[in-house]
C-alpha cells in the first residue's frame, strides 16, 4: 500500500490568514498543530485581527487586508472570507506577491476563478483551491484503487451532502446578497468529487427547491458523462443526512463511510459483497493541514499547478456549477459583472 503524506510543514514557509471567522479557525488550528508557520492575520477590524492572533499566538495581527498582503513577512495568503469575496481578496494577494490558497467554493461562478487563475499563472504564483477533502488519504487511497482496476469499469458515483443548518433568513447562507444556497457551500463537494472520479460531464441535468428568501434550499443533479456513466449528487441545508458516498465499478463497490468528505473509512466490496480492503487510517488534527501541505510542496518545488486539483479544474467545477444555478434559476450580483482584466 502507498505511504501516504503526513501533512506536515518544516516550517519555512510563511502563512497569513485573510478573514479571522469559522473556516479560519479550523484552518489555523491545523496549520498550527502540524508545524506550519503561521506569521500573520488580517482582518477589516484591528480588534478582531489582534483578538484571532492572540488566540493562535500570531507574531503579527494587520487591521487590513491590504496590510496582510503587504507584509514582506508573509509568504501564502489563505483566504477565508466569504466566497462573494474571494476573487477580490485573492485578486489582491496574487498582485501583492503572494500564493493562495482560496476557500471554497472557489468563487461565485467561473468567471472569476478564471480571472484569478489566469492572474497566478501570469505571475507564476499558485493559487490553489480549498477542497481539502481531496487531499485526505482516504481520498488518495481511493484514486489508487480506481486505478489499479479493482473494481473494474466505474459506472457511477453517488455523493451527498446534507446539513440541518442556520434557518435565519438574515444568516449568510440564506443571503442571496452573500452567494447564500446549499449548491455553493455544501454542493460543491459532491460535485468536485465527481470530477474528481469522471472528469468534466457531457451534460447536467438539476432541479432544486427555493427558500423565501431566494436561494436553493436543496439541490439535486445528474452529471453524464460517455459510455453512459452517471454521477448522482444531491445537498440541502436544512436537513442533515448521512452524507455518505459510492462508487460503483463493473467488479464492485466503494462504500465512503460518514461523514465522506471529511477523514473517514471506507470498504472496498466486490460484486458479490465480498469484504476486498478495508482503509481506516488515522489523521491527525481535522485534517485541512493536507491541502497546505499541496499548496508548500508546489512552491518549494516551483510548479504552479498539481495532479490532484489542478487551477483549470477548479475552473471547470465553476462552470458546471454555474450551470446548475441556470438550470436552478439561482443568480447572484457577480454573475452580472463583466469580464475584467485580471491585472486590474
Amino acid at each position: 500500500m502507498t505511504n501516504h503524506p503526513h501533512g506536515t510543514s518544516d516550517g519555512q514557509i510563511r502563512w497569513g490568514i485573510l478573514g479571522t471567522g469559522f473556516i479560519a479557525d479550523l484552518q489555523t488550528q491545523d496549520l498550527l498543530e502540524n508545524g506550519f508557520t503561521v506569521q500573520a492575520v488580517g482582518s477589516r477590524s484591528m480588534e478582531s485581527s489582534r483578538a484571532f492572533g492572540d488566540k493562535y499566538s500570531i507574531p503579527t495581527a494587520h487591521d487590513s487586508y491590504e496590510a496582510l498582503v503587504a507584509d514582506p513577512d508573509v509568504d501564502v495568503i489563505y483566504v477565508a472570507t466569504p466566497h462573494p469575496f474571494h476573487h477580490a481578496n485573492a485578486l489582491l494577494a496574487l498582485n501583492a506577491g503572494k500564493h493562495v490558497l482560496v476557500e471554497k467554493a472557489f468563487t461565485i461562478n467561473a468567471r472569476e476563478a478564471r480571472e484569478i487563475v489566469e492572474l497566478a499563472g501570469s505571475k507564476g504564483l499558485v493559487a490553489l483551491e480549498a477542497m481539502w477533502s481531496r487531499f485526505l488519504p482516504h481520498m488518495i487511497r481511493l484514486r489508487e484503487i480506481i486505478r489499479d482496476g479493482t473494481i473494474g469499469e466505474i459506472r457511477k458515483v453517488i455523493a451527498s451532502h446534507n446539513q440541518n443548518l442556520p434557518k435565519d433568513p438574515a444568516h449568510r447562507l440564506n443571503d442571496p446578497a452573500l452567494g447564500g444556497g446549499a449548491l455553493l457551500d455544501l454542493g460543491v463537494y459532491p460535485v468536485s468529487f465527481a470530477f474528481d472520479i469522471f472528469g468534466t460531464p457531457e451534460t447536467i441535468r438539476a432541479s432544486a427547491s427555493m427558500t423565501a428568501t431566494g436561494v436553493d434550499r436543496q439541490t439535486a443533479a445528474i452529471f453524464e458523462y460517455a459510455g453512459g456513466r452517471q454521477a448522482i449528487l444531491d445537498c440541502e441545508l436544512d436537513a442533515a443526512g448521512p452524507n455518505r458516498a459510492v462508487v460503483i465499478g463493473t467488479e464492485g463497490w466503494i462504500d465512503i463511510e460518514a461523514t465522506w468528505y471529511n477523514p473517514t473509512p471506507f470498504t472496498v466490496f466486490d460484486t458479490h459483497g465480498n469484504v476486498l480492503e478495508r482503509f481506516d487510517q488515522p489523521v491527525n488534527s481535522r485534517g485541512m493541514q493536507f491541502q497546505a501541505a499541496e499548496l508548500e510542496r508546489l512552491v518549494s518545488e516551483g510548479a504552479t499547478a498539481g495532479s490532484i486539483l489542478p487551477p483549470g479544474e477548479t475552473v471547470a467545477i465553476m462552470a458546471a456549477m454555474d450551470e446548475i444555478r441556470r438550470q436552478i434559476g439561482l443568480s447572484y450580483a457577480a454573475d452580472a459583472t463583466p469580464e475584467r482584466d485580471s491585472n486590474d
